[in-house]
């Protein structure tokens, strides 16, 4: 199956998300370029962080650099452009900054090499990612940076390829362990009710933590954090209560201490802007799960596939076919691709 099947000319803006370095995301990027310029398809490419460069600034590793080809259209910071070898006609010079210079937006005239260095802000990304569009790009790929799965967040992008791979352990099945456990978060259940949803957005964008009741009447509680307050929380659950309103992160501390101070959490749904919000382990999550704990997002994040790299730098690596199979065993509800190895 051919990566850019997924997007079907469903979507404007696609973001690749690695759950760690050197998990598979630039070779998926690439892969996702080199199909769309084979199709005949105009392009555009930003990112989240700091992306294409040779040896990973951080972790001093060799990693596959950005190959862009010719018709491209790629949103960067100016600093950036010396350290790439493609022809880049700079198009527009956008109003956003960054340490490494304003965000410009070129166009590849020969193809080679670029590093990416994208908007610092979600507004910023979108509205450099629309201005691409606006240039003739069909869609624009986001690379989002390490740890920031927040670049997954529907604030940011309409679908959402993961990248996963041998980097995360040694360990087989903690990796797919792992892995189901961010595609499940990536899955949560959405608010349905439209009424609801207009109370619980308005909410988060004022960054209240509430409790919401079966009849849809607001107790605002006076905290400025879920975090080390599950106790409050928990206080001001009442039989009535349906949804607790958690515009931040939830951690596992949060949880313990709710289900801690009572009971009546059973009853009710807490409520995220999305999966990217979430911060637990998977053993925690089953465990929470268990205990009768119900999470729900405002916002569902569009996961269309998933790619997987068998191979650590570390030097170790699993079977390829035998980890492909493996992830495709216990993940079924979207594809699931090793790009090196080819197919499905």
């Amino acid at each position: 199956m051919a990566l850019i099947e997924l997007l079907n000319g469903k979507y404007k803006t696609i973001s690749i998300v690695g759950m760690s370095k050197n998990s598979g995301k630039t070779v998926t990027l690439n892969h996702l370029i080199g199909e769309a310029y084979d199709a005949g398809i105009p392009i555009g490419i930003t990112s989240t962080g700091r992306d294409g460069e040779a040896v990973d600034v951080v972790t001093e590793t060799e990693k596959p650099r950005i190959f862009v080809e010719e018709g491209t259209l790629v949103a960067t910071a100016t600093e950036m452009l010396p350290l790439g070898d493609a022809n880049v006609e700079i198009i527009n010079v956008t109003e956003y900054r960054t340490p490494m210079g304003p965000i410009v937006i070129g166009r590849i005239r020969d193809s080679g090499y670029v590093q990416i260095a994208g908007p610092q802000t979600v507004k910023e990304t979108r509205e450099v990612s629309n201005l691409m569009l606006n240039l003739g790009a069909e869609f624009v790929i986001i690379d989002g940076a390490q740890d920031r799965r927040s670049s997954a967040a529907p604030s940011v992008s309409e679908a959402t390829i993961l990248s996963t791979g041998a980097v995360l352990s040694r360990d087989m099945n903690k990796v797919i362990e792992e892995t189901i456990h961010i595609v499940n978060l990536f899955s949560l259940p959405s608010i349905e009710d439209k009424n609801l949803r207009e109370i619980i957005g308005n909410l988060m964008e004022q960054n209240q933590i509430a409790i919401v009741d079966k009849e849809l009447n607001i107790t605002p509680i006076k905290i400025k954090t879920a975090l080390n307050a599950g106790h409050i929380i928990g206080d001001h659950l009442k039989d009535e209560s349906r949804y607790v309103v958690i515009p931040g992160s939830l951690v596992k501390n949060t949880v313990e201490d709710i289900i801690r101070s009572t009971r009546r959490y059973k009853n009710v749904d807490l409520v995220v802007t999305d999966g990217t919000k979430i911060f637990i382990e998977p053993k925690d999550w089953l465990k929470f799960m268990r205990y009768g704990i119900n999470v729900k997002v405002l916002h569902p994040i569009n996961l269309i596939g998933l790619t997987i790299n068998p191979y650590a730098p570390q030097g170790y690596y699993f079977e390829p076919k035998n980890f492909l199979e493996k992830m495709k065993g216990y993940i079924s509800t979207i594809p699931v691709m090793d790009l090196m190895l080819g197919g499905e």
